[in-house]
């Protein structure tokens, strides 16, 4: 079986000049090999595509696959996940995990969380800033977090996105907005426990393999899993797994996310404890990194007796049983 492998890898848009924080979702060579290694060891032939022109090259000029192992995260706009998924589905060509409905309603944070919040799945109370007129209207009670609402691996996170008084909101939503040109979420700020729970499979099948809490060291930034923090954590962050009350609390709420959202394959979702001790839902990541120690889907799966090898095979079990 001819698997092609698709992604952003970010030594390639480093040489042409955007910054560190601008392709920190983007891939490392490592996780690139890693996945191809693994792929070949069970037992599938490998095709590197690489990124979404590469993809569109390829497609005219001929190549097919029997199923694309998508990691493209995509460069601009809401819609840069589903990028190469939409593309795949127009030619008819099968992919590994969520579709581009999924993948640009998870990546808007706000427009996910009005989902969940359908769903009756427990998720801070919030409010979306879109202009710098709209901050004195936000109406929550402080401590607030703040964050772009479409942004992963922390990015624009940094101890001041816990924010004490209507100052500080105003001041963190603005540099907000004109840095990353995009709506703010805002939300109530979680004083609990943090946790994040790795998925694997789709719909009835889906299951957790862990529940992974993330402890803040003395050397982190503090109270916030932020860019800093996620991008150097060794020091910084200890992970370990959780099996308590409120650990399985946060495995169901993550599976109800998981499954009423319709994710699929594999991933990863955020949680954290309120006031009373419940896990709520945080953000979604189905498209999780997958980086060999260093991402958190395979840090859990790890310390979870799951080796990276059974994790992808998981991954790929899922998505053949779909097509």
């Amino acid at each position: 079986m001819k698997i092609g492998i698709t992604y952003d890898l970010r030594d390639d848009y480093i040489a042409e000049g955007y910054t560190e924080e601008e392709t920190a979702e983007f891939d490392h060579p490592r996780t690139i090999a890693a996945i191809e290694e693994t792929l070949r060891d069970l037992g599938y032939e490998t095709d590197r595509i690489g990124h979404l022109r590469a993809l569109t090259r390829r497609l005219v000029a001929g190549d097919r696959w029997d199923l694309v192992f998508n990691i493209a995260e995509g460069l601009r706009g809401v819609g840069r996940e589903a990028q190469v998924p939409a593309l795949l589905d127009a030619w008819e060509i099968p992919y590994t995990f969520s579709d581009p409905l999924v993948l640009s309603l998870t990546l808007h944070k706000g427009l996910t969380k009005r989902v969940i919040r359908d769903l009756g799945i427990p998720t801070p109370d919030f409010a979306v800033v879109e202009t710098p007129e709209e901050i004195a209207a936000v109406a929550l009670p402080f401590p607030l977090f703040a964050k772009p609402v479409a942004e992963g691996t922390g990015k624009g996170v940094t101890a001041a996105s816990k924010i004490a008084d209507p100052v500080g909101l105003d001041r963190v939503c603005r540099a907000l907005l004109a840095v990353f040109r995009q709506p703010v979420l805002v939300e109530t700020f979680l004083p609990g426990r943090e946790f994040t729970v790795g998925i694997i499979g789709t719909g009835a099948a889906a299951f957790a393999p862990a529940v992974m809490e993330v402890h803040l060291t003395k050397k982190a930034e503090k109270e916030v899993y932020s860019y800093a923090n996620k991008e150097d954590w060794h020091g910084r962050i200890e992970y370990s797994l959780a099996a308590d009350s409120m650990a399985r609390a946060a495995a169901e709420t993550a599976l109800a996310v998981w499954r009423g959202l319709g994710c699929r394959d594999g991933g990863r979702i955020d949680l954290r404890a309120d006031s009373e001790g419940t896990p709520n839902f945080i953000e979604v990541n189905p498209l999780a990194g997958l980086r060999p120690e260093h991402s958190d889907l395979p840090i859990l799966c790890e310390l979870a007796g799951m080796p990276y090898r059974e994790m992808l095979a998981g991954i790929m079990r899922s998505a053949l049983r779909r097509i």
